[in-house]
């Protein structure tokens, strides 16, 4: 669904911010008496750190230019 090994991660603060963001919503909607869309944002931030935080390897930019 969504495309975590490209080029535009490769900066750690977006990485990192890309985490914050997603469990943080989860937070928002925790608290906010959601839990079902607190259980998937979270999902997806937990996804998202084992992807972006603990595995991650840096993706070099392999677009070409046929000029």
């Amino acid at each position: 669904m969504f495309d975590l090994r490209h080029p535009f991660f490769n900066p750690a603060w977006r990485r990192v911010l890309t985490v914050v963001l997603a469990l943080g919503w989860a937070l928002v909607e925790l608290l906010t008496g959601s839990p079902g869309w607190a259980m998937m944002f979270g999902a997806v931030g937990l996804w998202a750190g084992y992807v972006l935080v603990l595995t991650w390897t840096p993706v070099d930019d392999e677009r070409t230019s046929d000029d």
